[in-house]
């Protein structure tokens, strides 16, 4: 576990920005790759970014504990007993598993492009302004009417898909899934909500699945900084996940549009100018 002073400080500045950045509309991922590019840091890989996502899902886990038992106790219960699966519950744990199908299938067919091809700055910059737009208009056009307990079916698998959009750094998977909520009809605290409980499986499942990468596939801080950064978006995430579904109970999401297609214009000024290169390098 040995790693330079400036390994950690490096991560201890990328896990404050994971966890002020994950569940914002703006793409933790976006952040991740570009901040490193604006310092002249080495890009942290893709590993690290799914690692360090690790913590923000635990304060998911933590803030959400009691919906999670409800949930999943409930859906236990549908399995063994009929008379059980006319339930909210049942059917929010179907709905949280159909949802997770999406990313779990394309995250396996496109991980090699997640790691290498899409993390290219003016890509990311690009998805930045489109899905910034989308955004905008969900809020604009959505009738924010519908609670959660009017969720469908096929409203799970919209989402689903919205979700796995944010494969590609810059999409934003609580920004997908909000933007998907808001053009369904749904409420903004709803459409939030859902999207945290959602993303969940796929997050703790992709970080799980990518620690094996930390030692030995390229990470430029290794595994003693990867905890640190863990650790810390997990504390920074907590605050944010209360500060956000309070601020998205009477505000719109409009200043979240703005800073995306603000933050993606100015990447792409900047590698037009030649000032940073859209190709990540990786320690």
């Amino acid at each position: 576990m040995d790693f330079l002073p400036s390994d950690l400080l490096r991560a201890v500045v990328l896990g404050l920005l994971q966890g002020l950045t994950e569940f914002l509309p703006i793409s933790s991922s976006a952040h991740l790759a570009i901040f490193p590019v604006f310092f002249g840091w080495d890009d942290p890989g893709a590993a690290f970014t799914a690692v360090i996502q690790i913590g923000t899902e635990l304060a998911v886990v933590i803030y959400f504990w009691r919906d999670i038992v409800t949930i999943a106790s409930g859906w236990l219960r549908g399995v063994f007993s009929s008379a059980a699966r006319d339930t909210q519950e049942w059917r929010m744990g179907w709905f949280v598993i159909i949802g997770s199908v999406p990313i779990v299938l394309l995250g396996l067919a496109f991980q090699d492009s997640i790691k290498h091809e899409f993390r290219r700055v003016a890509l990311i910059a690009v998805a930045l302004i489109v899905f910034g737009i989308f955004l905008g208009i969900a809020e604009r056009i959505g009738r924010k009417t519908k609670p959660i307990e009017e969720l469908t079916t096929r409203d799970a698998v919209l989402f689903g898909l919205a979700q796995a959009c944010a494969l590609f750094p810059g999409v934003s998977r609580s920004g997908g899934t909000i933007t998907m909520g808001l053009l369904l009809g749904y409420e903004r605290r709803a459409a939030t909500r859902y999207a945290f409980l959602l993303a969940i499986p796929a997050v703790l499942g992709a970080g799980i699945y990518n620690l094996k990468d930390i030692p030995d596939q390229p990470n430029a801080y290794g595994t003693g900084p990867t905890i640190v950064a863990t650790v810390i978006s997990f504390v920074v995430g907590l605050a944010v996940i209360h500060w956000l579904l309070e601020y998205v109970s009477k505000h719109a999401y409009t200043p979240f549009v703005l800073y995306r297609i603000g933050l993606g214009g100015l990447v792409l000024a900047l590698v037009a100018g030649g000032a940073i290169t859209s190709t990540v390098v990786l320690g």
